[in-house]
């Protein structure tokens, strides 16, 4: 009798067992990749009025829009490592230290104490991998193959004007803004790593190096994507590309390819770079299962910056990178997974490059930090079409370390207004300018009075929320040192 139940219960144990291996089967962790470009206008792409009109023909992610999720109102923050920062932690990037571009100082980035997408997945099985601008830390200890991922080759830093002036910057025999164990040459450094290494210099970042370097990360990604795709584990290739931040300096076999000039030939370069990229998922046999990702970091360049090129067009939209203005804020994105999200799908919800780590936290099956403030909300469910509404309604909107703007649905109330980072600020001391971006896109006019309760207490609301998390947890501070620790966070 004895031996009898014992040979049921295996029995139904064995069933259980299978049953859950069936489960997982049916769910398995979806591979990611994320393509990022760098300061791209909202409407350079065909799904976006581009494209053609633009004087760029986009083929490739004209074909991605009716494959997957066009999102019109997606938002990130204004500068190139803020938004870095947001993406990679979940954070609003002030949170971390990061609200600003550093610019000539040695000490910046994400401290070790800061959870990114990489170490998260890594956590589950994730193999992870990063081609291209990091923009986040340049020190040992806060390069990517320090923040969670297997192998990185590109860029510690900015990717862009220094390599304009290489015979002037090469005057100079050292710079003081280097990790101590990279080269003191005044040009910036291709570099590549993996985890547990010290990151080894490739080649110099100069001007043949940047015409170069899209299609090389293209390369590597590609070859990523075959290589993991006979392997067992899923696996998150992250894809910052230097398009188009200045100098736009596009590959010489796309150079005069657009006869519109060398913005629109490097928009239509990107486009070639990101077909190749999706092509290989295909070819690969994985794309049923991989989350395909395509956005940027922030709005365009300043027209007339003196870089005497021209920059990415916003479409409706005022303003560019370094101010509140949509503009600056709005870039293209697309998501596509096939049977998971609906092909053709467009909508004007709000959505933050925050949510996109709580996302991919998700999909992936990790779990989301509980010792730390995360800002990002899960969009899977609005992905996917079981709900049409996002989760979230707005967001405060830092330039640098100054509240300039909250957005709330299609409103906006600005408290500090800058066209461009060249521009003088004009504070609003005492009423804000607030705006109605569906009648207004262009945020020209006062829209209403700003002490009406039905604006203000959602909109302000938003703010009151941000400063009152910070008395759960302060902000890490900028320039803040490796072993630093934040203080425990509170129970709400």
């Amino acid at each position: 009798m004895f031996a009898k139940r014992m040979m049921i219960c295996l029995g139904l144990c064995l069933i259980s067992l299978l049953s859950i291996a069936s489960v997982q089967a049916a769910n398995p962790q979806p591979n990611v990749v994320l393509v990022l470009l760098d300061n791209t206008g909202w409407g350079d792409f065909g799904p976006y009025g581009g494209g053609e009109l633009r004087g760029a023909p986009s083929p490739n992610i004209d074909k991605l829009a009716t494959q997957g999720l066009t999102l019109l109102n997606f938002n990130t923050e204004p500068q190139c490592t803020p938004s870095r920062s947001a993406l990679m932690t979940g954070r609003f990037a002030i949170r971390s230290g990061n609200q600003a571009v550093p610019i000539g100082v040695p000490y910046y980035g994400l401290i070790p104490w800061e959870e990114t997408v990489a170490e998260l997945l890594k956590k589950v099985g994730y193999a992870t991998a990063i081609f291209g601008k990091w923009h986040l830390g340049k020190t040992q200890g806060r390069f990517p193959t320090d923040q969670g991922f297997d192998q990185w080759y590109g860029l510690p830093d900015s990717s862009g004007d220094a390599v304009r002036y290489s015979d002037w910057m090469n005057q100079f025999t050292t710079r003081a803004d280097m990790d101590d164990s990279l080269p003191k040459d005044a040009l910036p450094w291709i570099l590549q790593a993996k985890a547990g290494e010290k990151p080894v210099p490739v080649k110099k970042f100069d001007l043949e190096a940047k015409r170069l370097i899209d299609g090389d990360l293209t390369r590597m990604t590609v070859d990523y994507i075959h290589e993991q795709a006979k392997k067992s584990k899923p696996f998150f290739a992250y894809v910052p590309l230097t398009a188009m931040h200045y100098p736009t300096q596009p590959h010489p076999d796309f150079a005069g390819k657009s006869g519109n000039g060398i913005y629109t030939d490097m928009l239509m370069q990107t486009d070639h770079y990101v077909g190749e990229i999706i092509k290989a998922i295909k070819d690969a046999g994985i794309e049923e299962n991989t989350l395909f990702i395509f956005t940027a970091d922030n709005g365009p360049e300043t027209a007339g910056n003196g870089n005497g090129q021209y920059t990415g067009w916003t479409g409706p939209w005022a303003g560019s990178y370094y101010t509140a203005l949509e503009g600056g804020l709005r870039v293209p994105f697309i998501a596509k997974w096939p049977g998971k999200i609906p092909e053709g799908s467009r909508n004007n919800e709000i959505v933050h490059l925050v949510d996109i780590f709580s996302t991919i936290v998700d999909v992936a099956g990790a779990e989301i930090p509980q010792d730390r403030l995360i800002d990002g909300k899960n969009m899977i469910p609005f992905f996917t079409g079981n709900t049409d509404k996002s989760p979230r309604e707005g967001f405060p909107v830092f330039v640098a370390s100054d509240l300039y703007a909250v957005k709330w649905r299609n409103w906006k109330a600005h408290f500090i207004w800058q066209d461009n980072k060249y521009s003088p600020k004009l504070v609003y001391s005492s009423v804000a300018k607030v705006v109605n971006l569906i009648q207004d896109p262009r945020e020209e006019r006062q829209a209403v009075e700003p002490m009406n309760d039905w604006i203000q207490y959602p909109g302000i609301g938003i703010v009151v929320d941000y400063k009152r998390s910070q008395a759960l947890q302060a902000n890490i501070p900028k320039g803040a040192p490796d072993n630093f620790v934040p203080a425990p966070l509170k129970v709400r």
